[in-house]
């Protein structure tokens, strides 16, 4: 799984996401992040597919919808998925919320035969507490490859990250800028000024110090070259440690089906 990838959330102008995916997989990105609930599968597999790159090349995700985790419904939706990406399989597939019509043993048994049946190549999970996490890696027969959570500098998930490491779980980070704040945090401006970077190559040269996958989400090709471009970006110890001692938890979402609530 490459550690940079696109994020498509709330990117619902057809033509601006088959524009960015396109625009990204040119620009080298590898690793491309969608769901049922955005509405816009469809839009990125146009993407996808107008690229001049290998379908094989990319690394695609999507997630189940928490409506349709009972399992009859994680099958028929996940054909529809599949169908409107336009392609045979997924690499990864994400229980997108432990909520609603979430059970354990029943919706992971069904994720079981997606996997077995060759429809998705890695069973993931998102937005799962530590105890989730270890609920969930012991139930179900095929790994657990990664927890897609909410990561940036300012909700780091050290515990978190430290439960999915003991589980040999990736860490996929969602809104790894915070939603834009991490251009108002002090620290991070320093240390972007420092290498003559932006406060987004940062955050996300940070995530990957720290072992974590980002998928930030842009539409214009300034930002997801912006973003690109934090692949070139070596923090040394003193960044790594400032960044650290930042002691916030500004989580920006927070529905009130989510697990800590």
């Amino acid at each position: 799984m490459p550690m940079l990838g696109l994020g498509t959330w709330e990117n619902t102008d057809p033509e601006d996401c088959r524009t960015a995916v396109a625009t990204a997989l040119e620009m080298g990105y590898r690793h491309v992040d969608t769901a049922q609930i955005y509405g816009n599968e469809s839009e990125v597999g146009d993407g996808i597919a107008r690229a001049d790159v290998d379908r094989d090349d990319v690394f695609l995700a999507t997630k189940v919808w928490i409506d349709n985790l009972a399992p009859k419904d994680v099958r028929a939706t996940t054909e529809e998925s599949l169908d409107r990406l336009g392609v045979d399989s997924v690499d990864l597939m994400y229980v997108h919320w432990p909520a609603r019509e979430y059970d354990a043993e029943e919706t992971l048994a069904a994720f079981n035969e997606l996997y077995e049946d060759g429809l998705i190549d890695r069973i993931g999970i998102s937005n799962f507490e530590p105890e989730q996490v270890a609920e969930a890696v012991e139930i179900s027969d095929a790994p657990i490859f990664a927890n897609q959570v909410e990561v940036h500098p300012l909700l780091q998930q050290e515990e978190l990250i430290e439960a999915c490491a003991e589980h040999d779980v990736e860490v996929v980070a969602y809104s790894p800028l915070a939603r834009g704040q991490v251009f108002e945090v002090p620290e991070l401006t320093k240390i972007a000024e420092k290498h003559g970077v932006s406060e987004a190559q940062v955050s996300l040269a940070w995530l990957r110090e720290k072992g974590v996958t980002a998928i930030p989400k842009a539409t214009s090709e300034a930002h997801i070259r912006d973003n690109w471009e934090s692949l070139a970006v070596d923090l040394d110890d003193d960044d790594v440690a400032a960044i650290d001692a930042i002691d916030r938890g500004d989580r920006r979402v927070n529905p009130g089906f989510a697990p800590w609530n």
